[in-house]
């Protein structure tokens, strides 16, 4: 190397930069000026007469063990904007949390079984989707945990009990209807259209009973009107039983009859989305712990990388020393700190200086976007499927509620044909008349009109 006087003079330095009194200019051994204030041993790589510059020269800084130099001396100041500017260029790119040991939102936002979620004494209070309506999909976004298990069971889980719940309901009330249920006393069959259709026969077995047909006059007329009207609504609970089967009983078990396989569609596709979910999470968390595990290597490193290149710039500054004329440089003072440029790093050196958590920021940042996307569609599919969930519920009910109406309607009719059975018996025994039944009685079965007398002695 060669020595500083060689490749220009300080009095050249002086005639084309005038410096202040007491103020030199030397070569570092990498051709970089420096400036050395000989009064108070100040020094500085900015030069004191240029305009715009403060007159606030570096203090000389001594060296510490090792070699190893402060990280406010000019040595490290050199190539430590530039790592400074590539980190605060990747910290404008990168997501807002960018390590666990440095988030702004982890006062503001808990995230729970993957899904994040803003704590409510840190901001307003969020406005419905649908204020007013105690909709669904206003209500069931955290999990619940389960009493019986102790599991956590998801919001839209316990939307989808209900659904399945109500199904269930719907089924036991078509089988109510029906004949399948047994009795639990008999054990037999029993629902309301077996009771009708048992009914209904056994009416009809009871009006064929001759009993006593042998009455005989008006009542006679009001007994046998009595058994035809058993036919009658024998007859009538039939048509009955008939129609339960057919306007309550079979739309209820025919409505929704895919009801089970559009439930497992969307149970599986809200999980599917709840899984990815879960999955982006789990690589926001790995990729901060990486983050933060290449922070730290990269703290270890730089430090490595500060002793070693402060120890090779003293050595050059020795070398650079013994080199140089001995009027300009072997005058300093022990104390004086004479500043040098820091070697370009190559090889491994260059590799650690580059920023390493810049690709993990990076990757960081990509991963929180794509956890940020996975929830957003997993948000949209729930509040779509919620509210399919919820029209489904309304028409099921609103269906129920029809075809119990029309049960009503149907059994006020039955009692009306019933009534219309009833009244032609008490239109006959209005007209029952023992007297008139006695006399038709006597006229017929008389044995003779002239009564006994006493005996004559």
């Amino acid at each position: 190397m060669k020595p500083a006087s060689s490749r220009t003079s300080v009095g050249e330095e002086i005639e084309s930069v005038p410096l202040p009194q007491g103020w030199k200019c030397f070569m570092s051994p990498h051709g970089r000026r420096y400036y050395v204030n000989t009064s108070s041993n100040e020094t500085t790589w900015v030069c004191p007469g240029a305009p715009g510059t403060g007159k606030s020269p570096l203090k000389p800084k001594s060296y510490g063990v090792n070699g190893h130099h402060p990280s406010g001396s000019p040595l490290l100041q050199q190539d430590q904007p530039q790592v400074a500017l590539r980190k605060a260029g990747a910290d404008r790119e990168r997501p807002v949390s960018t390590s666990p040991s440095r988030r702004p939102d982890k006062d503001t936002k808990t995230t729970i079984n993957s899904i994040t979620f803003p704590l409510p004494c840190t901001m307003p209070e969020q406005p419905l989707l649908k204020p007013g309506d105690w909709s669904y999909c206003d209500y069931f976004w955290a999990d619940k945990r389960d009493p019986q298990g102790g599991a956590c069971i998801s919001g839209f889980e316990v939307l989808l009990q209900k659904q399945l719940k109500g199904k269930q309901m719907q089924k036991e009330m078509a089988e109510f209807v029906r004949s399948l249920k047994p009795c639990f006393s008999t054990g037999s069959l029993c629902s309301r259209i077996k009771i009708e259709e048992e009914y209904a026969k056994n009416l009809s077995k009871l009006s064929q009973i001759p009993l006593a047909a042998q009455e005989e006059g008006t009542l006679r007329e009001a007994w046998a009107q009595l058994k035809r009207s058993l036919a009658d609504e024998a007859d009538v609970h039939l048509k009955f039983s008939s129609k339960l089967h057919s306007e309550v009983e079979r739309p209820l078990l025919t409505f929704r009859e895919h009801f089970k396989k559009d439930m497992k569609k969307y149970d599986h596709h809200i999980a599917d989305l709840r899984k990815q979910l879960a999955g982006r999470y789990s690589a926001v968390e790995k990729s901060r712990r990486a983050l933060a595990d290449r922070q730290k290597d990269l703290e270890v490193k730089t430090q490595q990388l500060e002793i070693r290149l402060s120890n090779k710039t003293e050595e050059d500054i020795k070398k650079a020393r013994r080199k140089s004329p001995g009027t300009e440089v072997t005058t300093h003072k022990p104390s004086e700190f004479v500043p040098t440029t820091l070697p370009p790093p190559s090889g491994a050196d260059s590799q650690m200086l580059l920023p390493i958590g810049a690709n993990s920021g990076d990757d960081l940042m990509r991963c929180v976007d794509l956890y940020n996307q996975a929830q957003s569609k997993w948000f949209e599919e729930m509040v779509t499927t919620s509210l399919e969930l919820e029209r489904l519920e309304v028409e099921r009910v609103e269906m129920i509620r029809q075809h119990l109406r029309q049960y009503t309607t149907l059994r006020h009719e039955t009692d009306m044909f019933n009534q219309s059975t009833v009244e032609p018996i008490d239109q006959l025994l209005q007209t029952v008349d023992p007297a008139k039944d006695r006399e038709v009685w006597v006229m017929e079965n008389k044995t003779g009109e002239i009564r006994p007398v006493d005996m004559d002695i």
